[in-house]
Formats: C-alpha cells, structure tokens, sequence
C-alpha cells in the first residue's frame, strides 16, 4: 500500500515564483514559501494535494560531484598497475561504469520521500544480514579475507552494504523513539542489539568495519541526547560483545594455515605476472583449501603500528604498503606533483582502493589532500544544518547517519594511509575502486537528497501540518533540536 506522503505529492510548474495548476490559474496557498515542500493529505478521496517539491540541497550535490570529477582523475592515475597493454583506459572505464550507475541511484532515491526508505529499512537490514552470512559460509577470497560473493560475474561486499542498512534502521529506530530528554531506553537497548547482531555477522568481514558501524551508531545516539549514563553501558556492551565474538572465532581457527595479507598480495601478483586482474582467481584456489586465519595478520599490523617506520627500513613484505604510502606523500610536498605524475603508484600495492589517498597527496600535494578533506567535513556540516532545521526527528537522523557513515568512513581511510591509525581496508568513498562501494555511498547521498527534499522545515508552517497528517503517528517524534 503506498504512503499517503508519497500518494499526495506531485511537482508542478512555478510561474514569477508561484506555483500554478494545469490550467494557468494560481494558487495562493501554494504561493507561499510554505507550499516548498510536502504535500498536504486531504479529506476528499479522489483529490490530491498539489503542492511545489523543494529542490535537492545543491550544496550536497555540489560535493558529490566535485568528489566524482576527482574520482575519475585520481583512479587514473593510481591505476598504473592494472593497466594492461591491450586497453589503458580499461581500469577508468570500468570505474566510471559505476560512477555513472551510482549516479542514476541518486537520481532516483533523491525522488523517494524518506518515510518509505524508512519503512523498507528492515527489509534492506534483512536482505543485507543474509548476504553477510553468505559470504562467511560460502564466500570468496578477495585480497586476503574471505568477504565477497560472486554473482553472475561481479564480486559484491556485502559488508559495505550492511553499513548503510545499519544506519538506516538505526535512523528509523531512534527517529521513532525519541524524547524530550532524548531516545528512549528502548530505542538504546535495540539500536545495541542491531549493531551487535551485525558484529557478529561482520566479524569474518573485518574489524574495522565492526568499529565504524559501532562509532557511527554511538554518534547518532549522542546526537540524539542519550545520557552519557547510558552511553556508558552501550560502549559496554559492545567491548563486552567484540570480546565475546573474538573469542569465538579464536576457538574455530580454519584448518590451513595462516598468512599475512600483505605477503599474500605480493605472492598473488608474482604468480599473475603483475596482472591484479588475476589476483582475485588464484586467492580463490587458496581459498577452496581451507578457510582463512588473519589472526596473525591483525597482530602484525598492530605491533608494526607502534614499532612505526623510519625512512632507513628496508622495504620488506610486512611494511611495504606503509612505506611506498609514506614516500607518494613525502614526494608530494606543498603542491604535488600534478595529476597523473605519480611515482608510486606502480610500486604501492592496491594504490587505486585502500591507499589512494596517498596517490591524491602525491599528485596534488598537501593542499590537494586538504581540499578532499575539506569536502567531506563539508559535507558533514551541510547534513548537520539540514538535520538541524527538520521538525521530526526521524528525517534528521537520516540525514545525520548517512552523513556520518560517509565522512566517518573517509576520515578512517586517510587516518590509515597517514599512519594516525594500523593498517586495515577501508575505500574512500566515490574516490576509491570498487563497484560496491560506489553504489552503497551513492545512495547514501540519495537518501541525503530525499530529506533536503521532503522534510519539512521548521521555517515552514504549512508545510509542518502537512508533513503531520501524512506521517504515521509512530514517526511523528519531534526533532532533538528543537527541545
């Protein structure tokens, strides 16, 4: 059945600023600035409410599109490995298939209003929580880890869409449940539960991803007013959940043996004549042989992390990501060495994903790094402002969690490649390679969009009304911000 918010919106022409119906008269109601947004629900049953749809924040899109533009540069130009003889614009072309495919998702998602998102979020949680079990059962080895799966030809991580399925159900959780003196206990306790239950599905996926959703669900809950009593029990349970899951998996250690990731990249692309196309299929001979320990590898990278690195090391398997990452930033001084100039890129293991950021530092320097930066802290604050002006709670975490899973998730990519944090996998978004994750991060952005549009502000009082009748009464809880 579809929602009365959705039944009751329709877009319509503006003539000098006011809206006009069908036949060139004008609406004085719609004329208002109030009419920007929602659509009225009306009594009679075959009549709808005509009403002008607010245009998408041109600011979110503005970043977006600044982040794709240095996407296709910057791939480019970190891609110096997979470029085969035959084709050097393959790796570019096959991102940019997703760039464009992520684009037709925000295109389309911007056009949802953000209560039906919400209302399918447990479904998308579901859908996503199978794929993950899948992936630790029958998945493929990718890189080291077993955590994709392959269908019909293309490899899928399912961690990255469970990230943004956490979020939404956290969102709609914590939207539905919010207070005057914050979220509920009730709200707490199953927020905990669906990050925990995620936890455990992930763990086999990565632990920084286990940490980011967990960082970004306690960011949501902060920000919707939780006591820092009940904090305190939330960042309990999940030391006392990761404990308890990391113990588990230490007592169902795989029957091969274990290796490190770093060493298993440089074997993969010994045996594959430096084709990283063909890394992917002999990791999957060592995977039917038994399913992969990086136990050790986990304890490498953390005692690496703190023994650190010095510009006199010798390059071995165990530091030379770090290395390699260190020398593209150090050679790209104040203001790089220009777009496609890089040096390392050829040497630096998974330049194009995980370490990219290096190559941006390298081609465009200090000041290059900054500005991507900047863009993604932009990107935060603009959400934080929208969030701050929707009168329900529920479009403001929306807003908010996917805001944060995006930024939170590129700030942990440039913390790894600076070497503020060890080593671990984590894409920066739109910017990093990888088909997965450019779909799940543009909808992410989409379901931005969809709130910029939708909501209604609190600077709109027609607008407010409408957006009441239309909610259902467990997701009119009103925004945090306003208490």
């Amino acid at each position: 059945m579809a929602s009365p918010l959705y039944d009751s919106i329709e877009i319509r022409e503006t003539v000098d600023g006011e809206a006009v119906t069908g036949t060139g008269r004008r609406s004085a109601q719609s004329a208002s600035p109030a009419a920007a947004s929602v659509a009225e629900t009306v009594a009679a049953p075959k009549t709808k409410t005509m009403a002008k749809v607010r245009r998408a924040d041109p600011y979110i899109w503005g970043i977006y599109l600044m982040l794709l533009l240095i996407s296709v540069v910057e791939l480019f130009s970190a891609s110096s490995s997979e470029v085969t003889a035959g084709n050097v614009y393959s790796p570019l072309i096959r991102h940019g298939i997703f760039l464009v495919m992520g684009l037709g998702l925000v295109l389309w998602i911007q056009r949802i209003p953000y209560v039906i998102i919400s209302k399918l979020s447990w479904v998308f949680a579901v859908f996503s929580l199978v794929l993950l079990i899948l992936s630790a059962v029958v998945g493929v080895e990718y890189n080291g880890a077993q955590r994709a799966l392959r269908l019909a030809g293309m490899t899928i991580q399912p961690a990255e869409i469970s990230k943004l399925a956490v979020v939404c159900v956290l969102a709609t959780i914590l939207g539905k449940n919010q207070r005057p003196g914050g979220v509920s206990n009730r709200a707490v306790i199953t927020s905990a539960i669906v990050v925990v239950a995620f936890s455990a599905a992930m763990v086999t996926n990565g632990m920084t991803n286990m940490l980011l959703m967990m960082c970004v669900s306690m960011a949501l809950m902060l920000t919707g007013g939780i006591q820092w009593r009940k904090m305190a029990y939330v960042i309990a349970a999940y030391a006392v959940g990761g404990m308890v899951l990391y113990a588990a998996k230490q007592f169902s250690k795989p029957q091969e043996s274990e290796f490190d990731r770093l060493k298993t990249e440089q074997t993969m692309l010994a045996q594959a004549g430096g084709n990283v196309g063909a890394v992917a299929t002999i990791g999957n001979e060592d995977t039917k042989r038994g399913k992969i320990d990086r136990t050790q590898t986990r304890h490498n990278r953390i005692s690496n992390f703190f023994k650190g690195v010095h510009p006199d090391d010798p390059i071995t398997d165990e530091n030379r990501q770090v290395m390699l990452a260190r020398f593209a930033q150090a050679n790209g001084g104040l203001v790089g060495q220009g777009p496609g100039n890089s040096r390392e890129s050829a040497r630096l293991p998974l330049a194009f994903s995980d370490y990219i950021y290096s190559i941006i530092v390298e081609d465009t320097g200090f000041l290059g790094g900054a500005l991507v930066l900047l863009l993604f802290l932009l990107m935060l604050a603009r959400a934080g402002r929208i969030a701050f002006r929707c009168v329900r709670a529920l479009p403001a975490f929306m807003i908010l969690g996917c805001a944060m899973l995006i930024v939170l998730q590129a700030l942990v990519h440039m913390a790894i490649v600076t070497g503020i944090v060890p080593v671990s996998g984590q894409p920066l978004p739109f910017i990093s390679k990888g088909g997965t994750s450019v779909l799940v991060m543009s909808m992410a952005i989409g379901i931005m969009l969809s709130v910029s549009r939708f909501a209604a502000f609190n600077t709109d009082g027609k607008a407010i009304k409408a957006e009441l009748n239309a909610l259902p009464p467990e997701m009119q809880a009103e925004n945090f911000s306003k208490s």
